[in-house]
């Protein structure tokens, strides 16, 4: 049943008359947009991926004590008192077996440690006698050199906690406790649908500018793009592509508008419903989303700059979800102060790209809707503005979204 959603005040060229606000919008989404099943893949598919459920250790890690360096094993309470003056010499042993009081046993990093050993002794500090014994010059603390059994994860300990996106430092960890496959949440699968463009024939238009947007932006967020195609802007088209079943999500990019040939929003009705028509977010109020056989369908600008925004407020957060990831925006964020003074309407929420002076203030990017491709590429990050906010002050502390530097060369 679709949700009734509280309204703001909106122009009469937005669908409906009014716009969801951004707090029911992300509500509807977390609702709607629910996580998918596991399955098991093999180590080696596994970087990246989302662990579905925690993964124990079925065995001591390591399972033995075991040299941490190449050295040689001794019995430390015999390096007690050796110095310069009076150095600790030792008889080193070959055969097998516990080591003997007053003996050495050459090892590499990873062997077992013998019996009777508790210290390993890195070569560099080893001297000898002339004949061919082990000679320390300094006492050895018993344990020095030595990883010992179960130090890393006992047995039935957890090893990573579901949700985690595994590294390859996982990977290595859960190859060494044995195992050779591992649950992760399934990929999402996404259909991308480009409204035909009306541009002149031979000219630039957004519909390539979307088309590699959101591939890149499905990729990013973990998704399979299955399908990406261009198709009419009539309505049975778009009603014919959003019904076959075998995705998790579908975005549709064109369309959402009041014009006379946009009919993505009536297209969604007739194959399912629609829960939001237009959001109350600058640049792309015209942002619809609702279901199609049950999978969540999204609505987005066709202009490139407003199918970004609307993507990663909306679509992309569910693209998260479904995929096991946190849904929040996936960028890294930190403390700065306004460098200028940032002003914005009430009433609508923005996303206003801005420009580091400096390691602590940022400044705005003007952004106007015809020319938000380029000040977003010259962008460092962002700032988000509420409804509810004019903006802030100059000298105001600021949560700033960076892009991690990307496109930044470094100093030589």
């Amino acid at each position: 049943m679709t949700r009734h959603l509280q309204m703001a005040e909106s122009p009469s060229h937005v669908r409906g008359g009014a716009r969801a606000r951004i707090e029911d919008t992300l509500a509807w989404v977390d609702t709607h947009a629910q996580g998918l099943a596991a399955e098991n893949v093999p180590l080696t598919e596994a970087g990246g991926r989302i662990l579905a459920r925690h993964e124990l250790a079925s065995l001591d890690l390591p399972p033995f004590d075991r040299a941490a360096v190449d050295g040689v094993a001794v019995r430390a309470e015999e390096t007690v008192g050796a110095s310069t003056y009076n150095p600790c010499v030792l008889q080193y042993i070959v055969a097998p077996g516990e080591l003997t009081p007053g003996g050495a046993r050459r090892i590499n990093a990873g062997e077992a440690l013998p019996g009777g050993a508790d210290a390993v002794v890195r070569l560099d500090y080893i001297g000898s006698d002339g004949v061919g014994r082990a000679t320390l010059t300094e006492p050895i603390v018993a344990g020095s050199g030595v990883e010992r059994s179960g130090s890393q994860a006992a047995r039935g300990s957890t090893l990573a906690t579901a949700g985690r996106r595994l590294r390859p430092a996982d990977l290595a960890l859960f190859a060494c406790a044995g195992l050779e496959r591992v649950a992760v949440v399934r990929r999402p699968r996404v259909r991308c649908l480009l409204a035909e463009g009306t541009a002149p024939a031979g000219t630039a238009h957004s519909q390539s500018g979307d088309s590699a947007l959101l591939r890149a932006l499905i990729e990013r967020d973990g998704g399979i793009l299955v399908e990406q195609r261009t198709l009419s802007r009539s309505v049975a088209a778009l009603r014919h592509a959003l019904a076959p079943p075998g995705v998790d999500l579908i975005v549709v990019a064109g369309g959402t508008g009041s014009g006379s040939n946009d009919h993505a929003a009536r297209a969604l009705a007739e194959a399912g419903e629609i829960a939001i028509a237009g959001v109350a977010l600058r640049h792309a109020e015209t942002t619809c989303m609702g279901m199609a056989a049950g999978v969540p369908v999204f609505l987005l600008p066709g202009a490139p700059a407003a199918c970004l925004l609307a993507y990663e407020f909306f679509a992309g957060r569910a693209l998260r979800r479904r995929g096991g990831q946190a849904p929040g925006l996936p960028f890294p964020s930190r403390s700065m102060t306004a460098a200028r003074k940032i002003v914005s309407e009430i009433g609508l929420a923005e996303l206003r790209p801005v420009r580091c002076r400096d390691d602590r203030s940022v400044e705005p990017i003007p952004f106007l809707a015809e020319a938000g491709l380029r000040a977003l590429t010259e962008a460092d990050g962002f700032v988000l503005i509420s409804e509810e906010s004019e903006g802030y002050p100059q000298s105001a502390n600021l949560t700033v979204y960076l892009y991690n530097g990307y496109g930044r060369a470094q100093p030589q």
